[in-house]
């Protein structure tokens, strides 16, 4: 019998009883996870939102009994990846760990094809460390020289980033807002091409997690750390505010994992669970730090809202800098 002929024999079925369509979905989410799970990251591999997803990812399988796989699908900072995933089938095979840029930092500069509301969210997972370092051939040791040497040498300094509206670039205008300095942004397809050409002597400096290992390995001058505390693995570099500098930094720099709109509630809350016991594990609390994260386990509705505040905030912030939608 052929399919078209098959639906037609149950389409009476399903109007004389419904519940029996209803059974069927109530045990295909009693029964996720069945397949393996898809998550896909919006960067290109080898750098913090990569390393952080895998790790993540091998606990939450652990838990879920089911193998995750990493999907890498960089492009449009975000972009593609994040609209790959809003168009995927709601049945919790597709997952996103997604950045919050795409959510704070795009919709303020360009038409999207998606929106927070095409997801569901399971929780927030962690908070970005963003660390700023300079090449070794430049005469600079701390931000205070950092500082006097742009402004004796306006518009000469450049800095990498892993693209436009990324979180370095939108961390290097606004540092070169606030200070009144003048630098020049070289944006790239990720991070860890921006940190190899920092290494080479091809850019000045950069802002991001991903220049740790380069740091630790004395290949790059590091200056400061852009988050609250200081980097674990970088104990003896000094916070941003530490040094007498402070930006206006977005609360929502990290990353949350969501799935698409009309996921059912049986299978987020599944993830929601198995993503906080995660991350309250001791394991993958010290490992993420080679991603240059800090575990953050948010409710999701605790990460909606600051998602929200971060986008409105977001909203005023990049024009003053000089970035401005398409």
């Amino acid at each position: 019998m052929s399919k078209p002929q098959r639906l037609r024999l149950l389409a009476p079925l399903a109007v004389m009883f419904p519940s029996l369509l209803v059974g069927t979905k109530a045990s295909a989410q009693a029964s996720w996870p069945s397949t393996p799970i898809r998550m896909v990251v919006p960067f290109p591999p080898g750098g913090s939102s990569d390393i952080l997803t895998r790790l993540v990812a091998e606990h939450m399988s652990k838990l879920l009994g089911a193998n995750i796989f990493i999907d890498n699908k960089p492009g449009g900072t975000t972009q593609v990846g994040t609209e790959f995933v809003a168009n995927s089938p709601a049945d919790g095979n597709t997952l996103l760990m997604a950045a919050s840029s795409s959510f704070t930092q795009l919709p303020n500069l360009r038409k999207l094809n998606y929106s927070f509301n095409s997801f569901e969210t399971a929780g927030g997972v962690a908070d970005y460390i963003a660390v700023m370092a300079v090449r070794k051939t430049l005469p600079i040791k701390t931000m205070k020289e950092f500082i006097a040497y742009a402004k004796a040498n306006p518009g000469k300094l450049s800095f990498g980033s892993a693209g436009e509206a990324s979180a370095g670039h939108v961390f290097g205008l606004t540092l070169a807002h606030d200070t009144g300095i003048k630098v020049l942004h070289v944006p790239y397809k990720g991070s860890v091409a921006a940190v190899n050409d920092l290494v080479a002597g091809q850019i000045d400096f950069i802002i991001d997690g991903a220049a740790t290992p380069m740091v630790k390995a004395d290949r790059i001058q590091p200056l400061s750390v852009f988050y609250k505390k200081r980097h674990p693995d970088l104990p003896d570099v000094p916070t941003l505010q530490e040094t007498g500098y402070d930006i206006n930094l977005a609360r929502g720099a990290g990353w949350g994992l969501m799935a698409p709109k009309g996921t059912p509630k049986a299978i987020m809350d599944k993830l929601s669970s198995a993503l906080q016991k995660s991350l309250e594990t001791k394991e993958l609390q010290d490992a993420m730090v080679r991603a240059n994260t800090i575990a953050a386990w948010t409710p999701p509705e605790e990460f909606k809202k600051a998602i929200a505040a971060d986008e409105k905030m977001l909203g005023t912030l990049l024009p003053a800098i000089g970035i401005r939608g398409n």
